[in-house]
């Protein structure tokens, strides 16, 4: 097959590509600029040196490379998506975004212009084949599952793509790199959101958006004025540090309402249990069956939740368990099992008494 590869400078999407010249396919490697990012830094990705460790790599492997200009996509899809879910009170995934979004949209359809058949990514995810036809499944490798940051991929999308390290661990995919002579074998992972260099979310909102105003009060539980902030995109449902008000106990922020600018914290670790979420925008690979006991991920990493699904235009998630600090903004996976059942952005969390399990 003729599959074009997204190539980071990573060593997964190095390894990624080499895989795929192996087993006999036609390898085109492509780098997507995202941004004008400084010169390369520790644990972040994007910078001039990831282009040319990708083009070091795709020169060893004797394949065709390309960079390719997203910047206006990643500034709409991405920057901008950040600037305004901050605005609006809540906490986004730039890399749900990012990946999600731009890679199997905008990147697939330039890959199928190109003449190529699929796509193929180092993401640690895999496509498995169901009753119901292909879907979403998570990693081998539990510790580096990335399904969640990929419930917006359209069912359509998993028939054109591959994830070749889907069933590696990280060691297994740094040995291939080993044995290859990849100069990226021993290069360390980007963590960092990439855009945001100073890891300062709340100064890029200022700078991307200098109109908005965002000060204001801190209240307490009982809607008393305990403090002020520069900015209410500072903060995030559940957060603890960094509130900067002395109420003699612990406090945790509980809500924040854009149209009053103010933040509310609680001083009570029960306030923040919530028994299920509004899912907006949801995407399904298949209609959730209100009746099954599936799962939900609130956050990348985080435990499991069983749950059951109520259908609608905006869906309920219940929980049959209480989960700690459900963040508007951002994602809820749906999972049965290892299969992606879907999934959507939390529009708010919802406090009523606990579905029951059957």
């Amino acid at each position: 097959m003729k599959v074009v590869t997204a190539m980071s400078g990573g060593v997964d999407s190095s390894v990624t590509a080499a895989l795929l010249v192996e087993q006999g396919h036609e390898v085109v490697g492509v780098h997507m600029k995202l941004h004008d990012s400084p010169a390369s830094q520790p644990g972040r990705c994007c910078g001039l040196e990831d282009v040319l460790d990708a083009r070091r790599v795709a020169d060893r492997l004797g394949i065709p490379f390309y960079v390719m200009n997203l910047k206006t996509a990643f500034e709409k899809a991405v920057m901008d998506d950040l600037a305004d879910e901050y605005l609006a009170g809540r906490t986004p995934n730039p890399c749900i975004q990012c990946n999600g979004v731009l890679k199997f949209r905008v990147l697939l359809a330039r890959a199928m212009a190109l003449g190529a058949s699929h796509l193929a990514t180092g993401h640690y995810c895999r496509i498995v084949d169901t009753p119901g036809g292909r879907r979403l499944a998570t990693a081998v490798d539990a510790s580096k599952d990335q399904s969640y940051f990929l419930f917006p991929m359209k069912p359509e999308a998993l028939e054109r793509t591959l994830f070749p390290l889907g069933g590696m661990t990280k060691p297994e995919v740094r040995a291939h790199a080993e044995r290859l002579g990849l100069v990226t074998a021993s290069k360390p992972e980007s963590q960092e959101i990439c855009f945001i260099p100073d890891d300062d979310h709340a100064g890029f909102v200022r700078r991307h958006r200098p109109e908005a105003l965002t000060a204001g009060e801190i209240v307490d539980e009982h809607g008393t004025v305990v403090g002020t902030h520069e900015g209410y995109e500072r903060f995030t449902v559940g957060q603890r540090r960094g509130i900067a008000v002395a109420l003699g106990r612990p406090a945790w922020v509980s809500r924040i309402d854009p149209s009053t600018r103010r933040v509310h914290v609680t001083t009570t670790p029960e306030d923040l249990l919530d028994t299920g979420l509004l899912l907006g925008s949801p995407n399904w690979f298949e209609a959730p069956d209100p009746d099954a006991i599936l799962d939900v991920r609130i956050r990348h990493q985080g435990r499991r939740i069983p749950c059951r699904i109520e259908p609608g235009e905006i869906p309920a998630v219940r929980f049959l368990e209480p989960a700690r600090a459900v963040a508007p903004g951002q994602a809820a996976v749906i999972y049965r099992g290892d299969v992606v059942v879907g999934g959507g952005w939390i529009r708010r969390a919802l406090r009523e008494p606990l579905a029951e399990a059957s």
